[in-house]
């Protein structure tokens, strides 16, 4: 298979991701999601995909599904990758989003009474160059609410790591509590969210799919017993042996 110059791909996947971005739901779509203590949910998905130091193409895709609300390990996938698409910024899903989708439909197929009701994704939702992150292209792709979760703040649209952006984390005194990110057009495209008491640092919530901001944001915080929500961090703890 022909490789297209750098160029071309950009244009193809522009107007992949502007096509794809008109599918996305930004409100809630589950009963669970509309009840103040998610009754109905039972499992809760994380994803990530990982990559071994000072190698870019070879990269660990994991899965985990956990109970809800006890966040007990019901599920786990790993597989070592070779990805093929080239890395270019803004466009992170289209190397990472396949295996990740793959992983999904390795549990819908073997086991689908544990197919996660919302997954938490390793990376940006709405808050995006161009509103269209991983967590929204896995969402969308896989027909799963999905959530996601950054560790580090994207500087995009107008949202900047300065002196405002670091006293405003400074004003978060406790676990749960966040402020939005906005826009320079006024929209807030995500939330940055102090997830535990013990942690200052906040992490970065943004809608994926099928999700509004609000209950996003609740949820992410209820699977929180550390800086990273459980079924994340729980990824990074499967066995790749």
């Amino acid at each position: 298979m022909s490789i297209l110059p750098q160029e071309e791909l950009v244009k193809k996947w522009e107007s992949e991701q502007a096509s794809l971005r008109q599918q996305v739901v930004e409100e809630d779509t589950e009963d669970w999601q509309r009840c103040h203590d998610f009754t109905g949910l039972e499992r809760v998905g994380g994803v990530d995909l990982s990559f071994i130091k000072g190698d870019d193409v070879n990269a660990c895709a994991q899965l985990v599904v956990l109970s809800y609300p006890d966040l007990e390990l019901l599920y786990e996938d790993s597989q070592m990758v070779t990805l093929t698409a080239p890395y270019i910024s803004g466009f992170l899903a289209f190397r990472e989003t396949p295996y990740l989708l793959e992983a999904l439909q390795r549990l819908e197929t073997t086991q689908p009474s544990l197919l996660p009701q919302v997954v938490l994704v390793d990376g940006n939702g709405l808050f995006h160059y161009r509103e269209f992150g991983l967590a929204c292209h896995l969402g969308v792709l896989s027909g799963l609410p999905c959530i996601g979760v950054a560790k580090n703040l994207l500087q995009v649209q107008g949202v900047e790591k300065n002196e405002e952006h670091q006293s405003q984390i400074a004003s978060l005194q406790k676990g749960g509590e966040s402020f939005p990110l906005t826009s320079d057009s006024g929209k807030v495209l995500g939330k940055a969210l102090r997830s535990s008491d013990s942690s200052t640092k906040p992490v970065y919530v943004s809608v994926g799919h099928k999700i509004s901001l609000d209950t996003a944001l609740r949820l992410t915080h209820s699977c929180c017993r550390y800086r990273v929500p459980e079924p994340i961090r729980q990824c990074w703890e499967v066995d790749t042996s």
